[in-house]
């Protein structure tokens, strides 16, 4: 922790200062306090002494002023917050596995919800694009910072035959390829979040993405969708089985230095996101903690007062 103004720390002397005067009055009280030779009398004068319950409201005092003065050299704490200069690409599966209702409500709204909530977590200045994929594959939205966009896409989308997971990670990182890669001297980090069931029925496989990912240095991150009992009702047919292949999405993951995901809750996104910005770095801001030290001085100074009204019916 650091102090952005610590000039104003000179203050703390005057505590100090008041402090020794405390000490002090307290010894001169007891060398010119009365004595009385009568204990039975001085129990029926005095019958509960505070004893060192009198100190507890000056010792609060001094803290909270202590504190006080502390908010007043605007105290700061270093705080680690992901680069904004990035790239990421969320691909979202929407093949018809992805209507089973194993999820509330079903699959393909909850990856949509976590695929809006997962926007709103991610930086004001960080590029973010949207890939779609079933039979085939869209680049819906090339990396923009208009995360609007991007979200009103994500609420638009509909449902098709099969699963191509190679081609969308494949088309992620071209899209990301079109942007710039390297800004003021400095790599542009990225990322592609795959959002799915996790099973590759057409187009190129897995490990094809995976090779276009890693010859572009680009990790993925997966969240799986749905369970192992999850099934596709198709009109009158017989109801599909469609269990999520969450070893396909961890080995995907796994393979190209992203981390595997098997929830959506606003907790796993989080660690999505803290996990990306891992990946993209970090810059170190001070925050300042002013308002930490005021919160605190002032139940201090509320402290003193209400000991001192209580034992002694004073302010201290």
């Amino acid at each position: 922790m650091t102090f952005l103004s610590p000039a104003w720390l000179l203050l703390l002397l005057s505590v100090v200062a008041l402090g020794v005067i405390y000490v002090l009055a307290q010894r001169r009280r007891r060398s010119y306090a009365v004595r009385f030779t009568n204990l039975e009398l001085l129990d029926v004068v005095a019958p509960e002494r505070p004893g060192w319950r009198r100190h507890l409201p000056a010792i609060a005092l001094l803290v909270g002023m202590v504190a006080l003065i502390g908010a007043l050299a605007r105290p700061a704490r270093d705080v680690r917050v992901p680069k904004e200069r990035a790239t990421i690409m969320v691909a979202l599966d929407t093949s018809l596995s992805m209507m089973a209702n194993d999820v509330t409500p079903n699959r393909v709204e909850a990856a949509k919800a976590a695929a809006k909530s997962f926007v709103d977590l991610l930086p004001a200045k960080l590029n973010v694009g949207l890939v779609t994929f079933n039979r085939s594959v869209q680049v819906r939205v090339a990396p923009t910072l208009d995360h609007a966009s991007v979200k009103d896409a994500i609420g638009a989308l509909q449902l098709g035959e099969g699963t191509a997971i190679g081609d969308a990670i494949i088309a992620s990182v071209g899209a990301i390829k079109e942007m710039p890669q390297v800004v003021d001297g400095e790599h542009v980090p990225a990322r592609i979040v795959l959002m799915s069931d996790g099973q590759t029925t057409v187009g190129k496989p897995d490990s094809a993405g995976v090779q276009a990912a890693n010859a572009a240095e680009i990790p993925v991150s997966t969240i799986a969708f749905g369970t192992d009992g999850g099934v596709v009702n198709l009109g009158d047919r017989t109801p599909i089985p469609v269990p999520v292949d969450r070893a396909a999405l961890k080995q995907i993951a796994d393979q190209t230095g992203g981390v595997a995901f098997s929830a959506a809750s606003s907790a796993e996104l989080k660690k999505v996101y803290a996990d990306i910005g891992s990946a993209i770095g970090y810059n170190t801001e001070q925050r300042e903690i002013s308002r930490w030290f005021i919160g605190f001085g002032l139940l201090a100074l509320l402290a003193a007062a209400g000991m001192s009204l209580l034992w002694f019916s004073r302010l201290p």
